[in-house]
């Protein structure tokens, strides 16, 4: 009796990733599957912008770290690259920013969450930056006016704070931080 013939679907890397075309999607490459999302609605465009102004005011202009917005590539291994809405970088490790990419888990990632993407932000990319070591993950939640906090310790997030829009979002990583969230929820 013949062994039944098995067929995987091929496994994508970096290089492969490299080679989509420039099209405006947003491509994502996740342990070497790939995800396409639709470009970000205006309220998610409008909270990242906000979100990004206010944390350079308090950490770019400072010298206290680099405030990456998307789209900027965040190579992981040759199978995972993702593109967080916002990537944060202490000066201290910008060596991992590179012509290409960013190479090596930042500081910070922030994901605005986006109906096309929920579970992808929520679950697989929480995992994802979990499994890579990012000490804080934020997930800004742009229809509520919330960001929750993930923070971790021993291996595994928890949830270290959750802000409304009348809070002040602080981060242990950059003592010095405070983000007015009623100034990214206007």
């Amino acid at each position: 009796m013949a062994t039944p013939t098995v067929i995987r679907p091929k496994v994508l890397t970096y290089e492969d990733y490299r080679a989509l075309p420039d099209d405006g999607k947003r491509y994502e490459l996740i342990e070497g599957e790939l995800f396409v999302s639709p470009s970000p609605a205006t309220r998610h465009q409008l909270v990242s912008f906000r979100f990004s102004l206010e944390l350079g005011q308090s950490l770019d202009k400072t010298g206290l770290a680099i405030i990456l917005p998307a789209p900027t590539d965040l190579l992981l291994n040759s199978t995972t690259v993702v593109v967080p809405d916002l990537a944060i970088v202490s000066t201290a490790r910008a060596s991992i920013i590179t012509r290409r990419a960013l190479e090596g888990p930042p500081d910070v990632v922030v994901e605005i969450l986006s109906p096309s993407s929920l579970d992808r932000d929520q679950y697989i990319k929480r995992k994802l930056y979990e499994r890579f070591a990012i000490p804080e993950y934020w997930v800004v939640d742009p229809d509520q006016d919330l960001v929750t906090v993930h923070r971790l310790d021993d291996g595994s997030y928890g949830i270290r704070a959750t802000y409304d829009r009348s809070s002040t979002l602080e981060c242990p990583e950059f003592p010095s931080l405070r983000v007015h969230l009623l100034d990214v929820f206007r």
